[in-house]
């Protein structure tokens, strides 16, 4: 810390000039973030300083965070679930297993299974909470084998994970037929739906993941993903309304006595930004946005397939992989790499169609 404090030219300099370090976005073809919309941009300005960590101080913006779980529950087939407004996916999945293992005490080495693409926040909880994780195989399509999930389970299984857009490979797991086990073996049934859920409802043929399958007990999806929110802004969607009051702790000097969330202090402002997006926008102009980012996809695909690039999968939003050495790839685009040594690249709703071709244009200079 400066023992004297600089001015604020001094200061503004240094971080526009740290700002300029950062990477254009006109580049960024591996992140499952985006620009956010201005209207989100907007209104994060306006509640910059709530928190909704002490709602009593805060109850307009807490109306907000209401509203919000409110639009994704009702998008979500069940406008009566319960659900907070987290920090992103890492702490939506963190909480459903927390649930899970509450709701069966006395378990003895608890585990959860989940399919092998399931994000890394699934370590993270099971590491945290002192869960077994048990990854299951994918099958050629790069979706979770729900046959082989169902071998899984044993007396020790506290909860089945379903992902609805994966983060390597776009795809959704086939969560009905997850749904129906989870059924069968009375499991706490988690869908992560942190990308996926902001897209899926509003593909021409939505794949069924959401609350209209019996077995879906939670929901995780993040309005900064694809609903072009400011960073942080996680939902978690419970089907039973009352269902987070397990994990209720007393919080005995703030406005509410009782708590059931992660984090404490919590910004109010992201979560405004998230519901102007939606409401700003509505079904329409969120379907004409998942429109132009799977079309934008589909070109993707066929451009690198003109030049002898095979796709690794047909996804089902708009993430699309490919199996191309990292020579391949001419600067300054990012991409990313899956785990299986897969090119990478997301189309969010700034990777524009020009961006899409500008990339063709060098992948195929340097393919020639």
């Amino acid at each position: 810390m400066l023992n004297k404090g600089c001015s604020e030219e001094e200061l503004f300099s240094f971080l526009s000039r740290k700002k300029r370090e950062d990477i254009d976005h006109s580049f960024i073809l591996s992140s499952m973030c985006t620009l956010p919309h201005p209207v989100a941009v907007q209104a994060h300005c306006m509640f910059m300083e709530t928190n909704l960590g002490d709602p009593g101080l805060f109850p307009g913006t807490t109306s907000i965070e209401q509203l919000l779980v409110s639009r994704l529950a009702t998008l979500f087939h069940c406008p009566d679930a319960g659900g907070y407004a987290t920090s992103g996916g890492t702490e939506s999945n963190i909480q459903a297993l927390r649930l899970a293992k509450v709701l069966k005490p006395g378990v003895k080495s608890p585990n959860v299974i989940v399919p092998e693409s399931a994000h890394f926040s699934f370590k993270k909880a099971c590491d945290i909470l002192g869960l077994g994780m048990r990854r299951v195989p994918l099958g050629k399509d790069f979706r979770m084998d729900a046959d082989a999930a169902a071998e899984f389970i044993d007396a020790g299984t506290i909860a089945l994970v379903g992902v609805a857009g994966t983060t390597e490979y776009g795809m959704v797991d086939p969560i009905e037929d997850l749904s129906r086990i989870a059924g069968q073996h009375d499991l706490f049934f988690h869908v992560d739906a942190a990308f996926g859920g902001m897209v899926v409802p509003f593909l021409d043929r939505p794949l069924p993941f959401d609350f209209a399958l019996p077995g879906v007990t939670t929901i995780a999806v993040d309005p900064h993903k694809m609903g072009m929110s400011t960073i942080p802004a996680g939902c978690l969607l419970t089907q039973d309304p009352d269902l987070l009051h397990v994990l209720d702790i007393d919080t005995p000097y703030l406005t509410v006595k009782q708590e059931f969330t992660l984090g404490g202090t919590r910004p109010g402002a992201p979560v405004a930004a998230a519901l102007a997006v939606l409401d700003y926008l509505g079904v329409e102009g969120m379907k004409a946005v998942v429109a132009g980012c799977m079309k934008n996809t589909e070109r993707l695909i066929a451009g690198m397939e003109t030049f002898g690039i095979p796709r690794a999968a047909t996804p089902d939003v708009n993430v699309a992989t490919f199996m191309c050495g990292k020579e391949r790839v001419p600067g300054p685009w990012k991409i990313s790499w899956t785990c299986r040594k897969h090119l990478r690249i997301v189309c969010m709703p700034h990777v524009h169609r020009d961006r899409i071709e500008a990339f063709l244009t060098d992948i195929g200079e340097q393919h020639a």
